[in-house]
């Protein structure tokens, strides 16, 4: 038996096959993630729950493949565990806690053991576990820089602080090394006094500072929803900021975390993700499948339709080739896509195409709506609609007032929008010549009104 007794045993043969098709799969965002920079954001009830050790073992799994970890804690459970054990009723104005010296002293005890309770997570490296052989650094610092918040509406928060200033050259340089940074919520002010810091705030300023590729935070819920409790997959920033003004539903976390992941896409983090603590592997599906299982937030929609260049050839025949294998589509020699490029348009959701189309005008203000495709996994999404109205525009604007497309499965999708059935006698002298009567086409058009 090849390999070494130590490491995990192997996926029963039974899964091999899936697991095969699946690793593959990964090797894209492998690739991506190496050496980039991801901010992870989690509050105290992440790190006491029961999936606090396999959040380690995913911890370690980034830093293998060559992300930049920055990781930053908060522990606003295990503060009020200290502030009952002692006697101390926890105060709060809206959302900041009132942090008086007697309650300071209990969040540096409560934030440093959960400091050292994830220092020693991430220390793991028993046989048959996945951090086997794992040797991660973590360090820690004197990376943010405090100030008070001061008083608000008349109430004196004390030693409650927000974030001056992040060292990002600092935490660049220990990533820089390979290690993992480690940061709490708290930070002292320049003249050495305490205070006790947002972890979602902190979590925020660093993103920013250090020009993150990604800002995740684990939340007490799956993401971002509606009212009706459906998952919002994805969110503008500005439609991030109107859920918040409307979203009563939403839980304690998000109000809290949403108008950071807000101000950091507007302030150059690329993408901010929400994501639910609760479900084991909930980071690495996120990360590491295109749908994901949380909500991210962009400063701009992850959808881009646009004209196709010729470096979209590859995401085209992905998507083409199996229509063309079951017969959806009529096969096209493959130098004619390299020629005709400019007849396409593409949609892509977060850079990768996931839909086609295309227009051929014939004369006699006739046009084909030719090689509609749209990948199986993003059909639900509207994106077919998307590109039919995409090529009846261009097709207005070309002064096209019929188009009409060939297809031999899907005809009652035309039909639904605006398509009529027509003859092929209908069709335009040089497709009328080139037409497969083998094949059979059902003949669809569809007037267009002047653009």
């Amino acid at each position: 038996m090849s390999g070494s007794s130590d490491l995990p045993k192997s996926l029963p043969s039974q899964h091999s096959e899936n697991f095969v098709a699946w690793f593959r799969s990964v090797a894209p965002y492998v690739n991506g993630f190496r050496g980039k920079t991801f901010v992870i954001g989690f509050g105290g009830k992440a790190i006491s729950g029961p999936l606090a050790k396999t959040f380690a073992y995913d911890m370690n799994l980034l830093a293998s493949l060559g992300v930049r970890l920055v990781l930053v804690h908060g522990a606003r459970p295990q503060i009020d565990e200290e502030l009952h054990e002692k006697g101390i009723e926890p105060r709060y104005h809206g959302s900041f806690r009132i942090t008086d010296a007697p309650t300071l002293d209990c969040v540096i005890d409560a934030v440093g053991s959960v400091y050292l309770e994830i220092e020693a997570l991430l220390s793991q490296g028993l046989p048959n576990t996945p951090m086997a052989g794992s040797t991660i650094r973590v360090v820690g610092g004197n990376f943010i820089t405090a100030r008070p918040v001061g008083v608000v509406d008349g109430v004196d928060l004390q030693y409650t602080g927000a974030v001056r200033k992040i060292d990002g050259e600092g935490i660049r340089a220990q990533l820089g090394l390979g290690n993992i940074v480690l940061l709490s919520n708290i930070g002292a002010s320049p003249t050495g006094e305490i205070f006790n810091l947002g972890m979602e705030d902190v979590a925020e300023a660093v993103a920013v500072a250090v020009g993150a590729d990604k800002l995740l935070y684990l939340t007490d819920s799956q993401g971002a929803t509606d009212a009706e409790g459906k998952l919002l997959d994805e969110l503008t920033a500005d439609a991030a900021e109107q859920l918040m003004r409307v979203g009563d539903w939403l839980s304690p976390d998000l109000k809290r975390y949403l108008p950071c992941a807000v101000r950091a896409s507007r302030r150059g983090v690329k993408r901010v993700h929400i994501i639910g603590y609760a479900e084991d592997g909930a980071l690495l599906q996120e990360l590491f499948t295109h749908d994901g299982v949380g909500t991210v937030i962009t400063r701009e929609s992850l959808d881009v339709l646009r004209g196709a260049k010729p470096d979209d050839i590859g995401g085209l025949l992905s998507i083409i080739e199996p229509l063309e294998n079951d017969g959806t589509l009529v096969p096209r020699p493959r130098e004619l896509f390299e020629r005709e490029i400019g007849r396409f348009s593409v949609i892509e959701h977060d850079g990768v195409i996931v839909g086609c189309a295309a227009l051929y005008p014939f004369g006699n203000g006739m046009a084909e709506l030719a090689c509609l495709a749209v990948s199986p996994d993003h059909r639900r999404w509207g994106y077919g609609e998307r590109l039919m109205n995409h090529i009846e525009q261009q097709a207005r604007v070309a002064g096209v007032s019929r188009l009409f497309v060939l297809t031999t499965r899907t005809s009652h999708w035309f039909l639904e929008r605006g398509f009529s059935a027509a003859s092929v006698d209908e069709l335009p002298d040089e497709k009328r010549l080139m037409y497969n009567f083998q094949r059979r086409s059902k003949v669809m058009v569809k007037a267009l009104d002047a653009a």
